[in-house]
């Protein structure tokens, strides 16, 4: 059984870094609300907890606080942020307000030895209003800030730990190393968690869950849905049969790269349904984003379930939802956090649906998707395709959707790529954060502008440039893309692409913005 790390979470944004950071040091682990019952959590028979960070006072009526097994374990605790600042209450120390709030880069030194924070000075990333004013009995201080005696804290003899800044993020030098110290060196736990572990144990438990029944997959052309399928295949076999929906909006010449992919690189039963007609009839007039998620992802369903009596009522449905999607649907696992937006395939799923889901990627990130394509044989161009949404266009058309605004949009997207794929950009090389770009595309905005073209005014409409760089897609940055470059794809955009004559570039990271526009 492969060892593992329990994750509590208070309800700060970055908590899937966490659970991201431990499985790069090849650690599995699993995120639960604070106030998870013990059975539930100790379910996982962990080899110690994380608590997250959080946006609430420790101290205030109604908080959240530690639970009491958490302790009661005797197992190693590590306290980020708000979690140290609930460790400290539980155990009879001292939160209070802070004179001097700490948001932002800050600097770490550590004033004694210790197995988790390295010795001298680095920058952390802090995030806090409230400080430990006194820690509980036992623990020492092992690193200040500027603005925080108690930076670090340590109970050794338990294997108790608190820091207050946040270690999960790219901005804490070395952050990434004290999470390793912890999982690993303190709580003891192999780093078992691989692409091989991840395939087998996926396997074994499809297996339990399909038994001898049929399974039909959903598939979009994307890396989700693509990877989703073959780990199924690879468990259940001639078991599966696949389908693919041609909505009307997907990118230039995909539906027909699905198609010659999965038949002929995979050996996949595949049945293709072009359903164009009946997705743009009930998007009709609808410009609410949350409303066209929610139509997709029933249409999507009503689609496949049509198909299943055509292919003899399996009544398995595979999906490629990750957990990027899960956490920004903000499903029941996930209570404690805001919800971003709905993804089709998580919040968009109608009540009545006659399905079992099988989500076989719900609890991996996009690295460990990739990692998992790979192992698994699929071709690399596919593995490495840029992430598309499972709605598709619909959510880079923003307003109301036609034939011929898709078109226009599918236009300028593909003109994108193309730059991109010629300059060596369309694909980001690891730790590099200037070799190209993780996601890019284009988004026509439901608004025109005058522009002059032939000595004549027009009135035409504008498209968004979208291009960020990123590790795990739950933050972002805009890519610095060379201007000799945009230049050149506005230039064939407003020249080639018929009702468009303004492009923009957007370059707001994430957050506070999200990578898709709707």
């Amino acid at each position: 059984m492969t060892d593992s790390i329990a994750v509590l979470d208070f309800g700060s944004q970055y908590t899937q870094l966490i659970a991201r950071r431990v499985r790069e040091a090849q650690v599995y682990c699993e995120l639960f609300p604070w106030n998870t019952p013990a059975d539930q959590a100790l379910a996982l028979k962990p080899k110690g907890f994380i608590l997250s960070g959080g946006p609430a006072s420790v101290y205030e009526s109604g908080a959240p606080q530690a639970p009491r097994y958490v302790f009661e374990s005797k197992l190693p605790v590590l306290g980020i942020c708000y979690g140290m600042q609930a460790m400290t209450h539980a155990l009879g120390g001292k939160v209070a307000p802070s004179h001097e709030r700490e948001f932002g880069p800050a600097v770490l030194e550590t004033v004694q030895t210790n197995p988790l924070v390295p010795d001298g000075s680095r920058q952390v990333w802090m995030s806090h209003g409230d400080r430990i004013e006194r820690a509980p009995d036992g623990f020492v201080p092992l690193a200040v800030s500027g603005n925080s005696p108690v930076a670090a804290m340590g109970d050794l003899s338990r294997g108790y730990y608190g820091v207050q800044f946040h270690p999960e993020v790219r901005h804490t030098a070395g952050g990434s190393e004290i999470l390793r110290r912890f999982v690993i060196d303190i709580c003891g736990a192999r780093p078992d968690w691989t692409p091989a572990s991840i395939i087998a144990a996926s396997v074994e438990k499809i297996r339990q869950q399909v038994g001898q029944r049929r399974v039909l997959s959903a598939v979009s052309g994307g890396v989700d849905s693509s990877v989703a399928t073959a780990l199924v295949q690879r468990a259940v076999g001639e078991q599966l049969s696949a389908v693919f929906v041609d909505h009307g909006m997907l990118r230039q010449g995909e539906a027909s790269q699905v198609i010659e992919v999965f038949q002929n690189n995979l050996g996949v039963h595949l049945n293709a349904v072009n359903a164009v007609e009946e997705f743009l009839e009930a998007l009709r007039g609808v410009t609410d984003p949350e409303l066209k998620r929610r139509i997709i992802g029933e249409k999507f369903i009503r689609t496949f379930e049509v198909q299943a009596r055509h292919l003899g009522m399996p009544d398995l449905l595979v999906q490629g939802t990750i957990y990027p999607d899960v956490v920004e649907s903000s499903a029941p696992d996930r209570a404690q956090a805001a919800r971003i937006k709905t993804h089709h395939n998580v919040g968009g799923l109608p009540e009545d649906m006659h399905f079992e889901l099988i989500e076989p990627l719900r609890y991996l990130f996009k690295d460990e998707v990739r990692a998992v394509g790979e192992a698994l044989g699929l071709p690399a161009d596919l593995v490495w395709r840029q992430p598309f949404p499972g709605p598709g266009l619909a959510v880079r058309c923003l307003g109301e959707i036609t034939w011929e605004r898709l078109e226009r949009l599918r236009a300028a997207d593909a003109i994108l790529t193309c730059e991109l794929d010629s300059a060596g950009l369309l694909r980001l090389r690891a730790g590099d954060e200037t070799s190209g770009t993780s996601q890019a595309f284009a988004v026509l905005l439901p608004v025109r502008s005058v522009g002059v073209m032939g000595d004549n005014r027009t009135y035409q409409e504008v498209i968004a440039l979208r291009a960020v760089t990123t590790e795990d897609f739950m933050t972002a940055d805009w890519a610095r893309l060379p201007y000799d470059l945009l230049a050149r794809v506005a230039n064939r955009i407003v020249n080639e692409v018929k009702g468009v004559n303004r492009v923009v570039y957007d370059i707001t990271s994430k957050p506070p913005a999200t990578i898709e526009w709707e």
